[in-house]
């Protein structure tokens, strides 16, 4: 089931993953803010982060999913300059050389980190399962998961900010605009008022 969340509950997520545990907000931020995938977000280094040709912006390079299907494909992803601190600043902490993953765990320790998956002993310890259990409103929760944070990185660029899709594709690791597609969903109200009212 496909949730589609918007920016409050996006920062909400991350939030609560960063409480938990500096990884896991890491690995929230990598999905939320950078577009990654779950299993990307555990093969990324220090090695990986560079300078844009501008000198002043911040790539991601990432080997992640052909959605044409084949070999694994490479791109450069954007990296806001918040994000690249917050990198930057846990690999020194932790000690993390050039070639080592920010991450080293799997890709389903990820997911299970976000996902409302009730642990075994029915208290799940994913960050949906703490929201859903702090809301007036579980039930909002019930189906997050790790994609949910990609998806609201390119519905948030694509529709709410006019990011174009060429664009879109190039950064986050689409490689057919029929796999692009799907995340052009409706706009918010408030983009649509705001949209038009530029024009009048």
């Amino acid at each position: 089931m496909k949730v589609w969340l918007d920016e409050e509950e996006a920062d909400k997520i991350v939030r609560t993953l960063e409480k938990r545990d500096w990884e896991r907000g890491i690995a929230g931020m990598l999905m939320a803010r950078v577009g990654l995938r779950s299993e990307e977000t555990t093969t990324v280094t220090p090695g990986d982060v560079e300078r844009a040709k501008d000198g002043e912006s911040w790539r991601l390079k990432v080997e992640g999913k052909n959605t044409k299907g084949g070999e694994k494909t490479t791109r450069k992803a954007w990296l806001p300059d918040d994000v690249e601190k917050s990198l930057f600043n846990f690999a020194r902490e932790r000690d993390i050389s050039d070639g080592e993953p920010y991450l080293p765990v799997t890709p389903r320790t990820v997911q299970s980190w976000i996902t409302n998956d009730h642990g075994t002993d029915k208290q799940g310890t994913g960050a949906a399962d703490v929201l859903a259990r702090d809301s007036e409103e579980p039930d909002e929760w019930e189906h997050v998961s790790s994609h949910d944070l990609r998806r609201h990185w390119a519905h948030l660029h694509l529709v709410e900010k006019g990011v174009p899709v060429r664009v879109m594709m190039s950064i986050g690791g689409w490689s057919s605009y029929s796999a692009i597609e799907p995340y052009l969903t409706e706009p918010s109200e408030k983009n649509i008022l705001e949209s038009m009212k530029a024009i009048q």
